[in-house]
């Protein structure tokens, strides 16, 4: 189930939503150190994490589904942020450099369909940012924050289904590698946990972050064919009517005379033709 957008902007305003925010926040800025006089796209409920880009970015734009909702953003300067049906983004063709897709693809009933139209918008040598609960992560297992909502994946199953929609998975890292527990001792040593996590790996970390690239395959040349020669076979001949009068003498050399037959009563030969031969029945005594 989607979860609702006033749900959303409120966990981000508890402290726990904040200091996740902050955290992953810092994460996407080390994937992406500079994004200057680029098109920006955020799907999903990104507007958390889109402020660091502003007055850097040629143009950003925030795009949230119709399932979920919309609401301003941000909130004393010009609207950016559209409400859209994410399998028709009204957007041309190769017209974004950079898309950000948070809390977007674990939420969609239909993942394919819309990693294809993010595929389309996306320019030749554009890259797409993809933030999803981790599957092994305490995250996706407590449904009181939005991590905790949707499919979660697994690094390995988030890097074929990008290889499944045309895209090349790159880099990778996570993030929120402390328990989501609205603690205050937790919350302010949650710094430290993210090194450790760092240090021990990233399998048990509540988010997984994936950079990808968008993949174009060239068409190769029309490759001739090998025709296929065709097989002669010899026809059987046509019966002729030197057939129909050795079958009837070979009737009459029996030297009986035949009993009267019914009207109806043939015997069909069927030739391998399309010509049928039709003779008298034979009497018992013919037999």
């Amino acid at each position: 189930m989607r979860p609702d957008v006033i749900d959303l902007r409120e966990f981000y305003a508890t402290r726990l939503g904040q200091v996740a925010r902050k955290l992953l926040r810092r994460r996407i800025r080390q994937l992406w150190p500079d994004v200057g006089g680029m098109d920006l796209l955020a799907l999903g409920y990104p507007s958390p994490y889109l402020r660091q880009f502003q007055g850097e970015a040629r143009r950003v734009l925030a795009f949230m589904p119709a399932q979920q909702g919309v609401h301003r953003w941000p909130v004393r300067d010009r609207n950016q942020v559209a409400l859209v049906d994410e399998m028709e983004l009204p957007l041309p063709d190769a017209s974004i450099d950079r898309v950000l897709l948070v809390h977007g693809l674990e939420n969609t009933e239909q993942v394919a369909s819309m990693l294809r139209e993010v595929w389309r918008v996306l320019a030749s040598g554009g890259r797409l940012l993809v933030v999803v609960p981790n599957r092994r992560g305490i995250w996706a297992r407590m449904e009181r924050t939005p991590f905790g909502q949707g499919h979660p994946y697994s690094p390995g199953q988030l890097s074929r289904l990008l290889r499944d929609n045309l895209f090349q998975p790159g880099e990778r890292d996570s993030a929120l590698h402390f328990p989501p527990v609205a603690s205050s001792m937790l919350l302010r040593t949650a710094g430290a946990w993210e090194k450790l996590g760092q240090r021990w790996g990233n399998a048990f970390a509540g988010v997984v972050l994936m950079e990808a690239d968008k993949q174009i395959y060239a068409v190769s040349a029309r490759q001739n064919r090998a025709r296929r020669r065709p097989i002669a076979l010899p026809l059987p001949a046509r019966p002729t009517a030197a057939i129909g009068r050795a079958i009837g003498g070979a009737v009459g050399l029996t030297g009986t005379t035949p009993r009267a037959r019914l009207p109806d009563s043939r015997f069909q030969m069927q030739g391998p033709g399309r010509n049928v031969i039709t003779l008298p029945a034979l009497g018992r005594g013919d037999r």
